[in-house]
């Protein structure tokens, strides 16, 4: 489940507030499962957001980085439209959430 904090609503101008809790186990490749297996690596690489298709947001992850992280950003709002955050792991599966902003 991936929670996202972003206001339905803004002015034009307003520096828009998102916070982003990403659901993910992010398994670094060095743990061992019961039997002692190794658990292979598995963590989230990349999110981005998109408002109104643009980039507004970008970053890496890498195995240092803590199970079901939380980033928060802001980014200007100018127009209604859709605010888009996408999200890739190690597997190459990419998870997009939509939410959409009314500018006034």
């Amino acid at each position: 489940m991936t929670m996202i904090g972003l206001p339905e609503t803004a002015a034009a101008g307003d520096i828009v507030p998102v916070k982003l809790l990403l659901s993910h186990p992010m398994e670094t490749g060095f743990r061992a499962d019961f039997s002692g297996k190794r658990i292979p690596r598995d963590i989230i690489t990349e999110v981005r957001c998109l408002y109104r298709n643009e980039l507004v947001f970008r970053a890496e992850f890498f195995p240092a980085v803590s199970a079901n992280p939380f980033l928060s950003f802001t980014f200007k709002a100018t127009e209604s439209g859709p605010v888009t955050f996408v999200w890739t792991d190690m597997k190459g599966e990419e998870f997009h959430e939509i939410r959409h902003i009314t500018v006034t």
